[in-house]
């Protein structure tokens, strides 16, 4: 899990789009560059930012040197890192974006109240990405932070945010994204998968118990926003040698919804 290249990047990939006349080759590399850095890899050689970008290491150099230039990239001998400058690029969608804002101290209440960590993510294609969290011990191998991945069918919130798509987003979803086994509980065949949407859709809640990594139990629920479209969702995370299925079910759920519904309020003032 932990080596895992974030799945977006695929996307940048589709052969399709990169033969487009609009599609930039070296916009799209050097985007590439950047996101070869994770938290697992947060300094990388030259050698292994062409490996996990896949482009030469003349190309890797070039790009290197100018986000270096830009200030985006530092470099200390033959390792790069990504400075603090590279936030800038994304501060313009989380400022437009008041969810976090609002969604941040109904997590910290939400997670004071069930003693387990707590968090917040959009659908972005066949990912979620975590735009707000509260940890309060580490329950997967991986480290979360804001702007983390996951493959959304194999997770809780994924599948809350999932199931209030269109029909027609969700079959592409499933098409374009193949579903991938990380433990052997994981929901790799696509009929089942819609099958535990529909169930989660009209439940209005998703339980995912150890298909993403094992032990890792969690549960979500999704949030409307004004229009009542599924705008993120929010879950509650546990381990499972500490706290039994029916226990997250019936006690951290009532919760989790209770805290879904002062959000959705405070959204609808926003």
């Amino acid at each position: 899990m932990a080596d895992r290249q974030p799945a977006g990047i695929a996307l940048a990939d589709d052969d399709v789009t990169r033969s487009s006349a609009d599609f930039v080759q070296s916009l799209a590399r050097g985007i590439d560059v950047i996101r070869a850095f994770d938290a697992d890899n947060a300094e990388l050689s030259l050698s292994d930012v062409a490996r996990r970008a896949g482009i030469p290491r003349a190309a890797a150099r070039r790009f290197l040197r100018t986000l270096e230039t830009l200030g985006y990239v530092r470099s200390s001998g033959r390792v790069f890192a990504l400075t603090p400058r590279i936030l800038e690029l994304g501060f313009s969608y989380l400022s437009a974006l008041s969810l976090p804002e609002v969604v941040q101290p109904h997590l910290e209440r939400l997670s004071h109240q069930v003693g387990e960590s707590v968090s917040a993510a959009v659908l972005d294609g066949a990912d979620i990405v975590y735009v707000a969290r509260v940890p309060t011990r580490r329950i997967m191998s991986v480290r979360i932070t804001i702007g983390t991945r996951f493959p959304a069918a194999a997770t809780s919130m994924g599948r809350a945010l999932l199931s209030g798509e269109p029909a027609d987003s969700l079959e592409a979803v499933l098409r374009d994204a193949p579903l991938e086994a990380y433990t052997e509980r994981t929901v790799t065949d696509p009929d089942r998968l819609r099958a535990e949407l529909d169930q989660v859709r009209e439940q209005g809640w998703a339980l995912v118990d150890g298909e993403l990594e094992f032990g890792l139990r969690s549960i979500a629920v999704p949030l409307h926003g004004r229009d009542g479209s599924v705008v993120a969702a929010v879950n509650v995370s546990t381990n499972a040698t500490r706290d039994t299925v029916e226990r997250v079910h019936d006690v951290y759920l009532p919760a989790l919804q209770a805290t879904a519904r002062a959000i959705e309020a405070e959204l609808r003032l926003v």
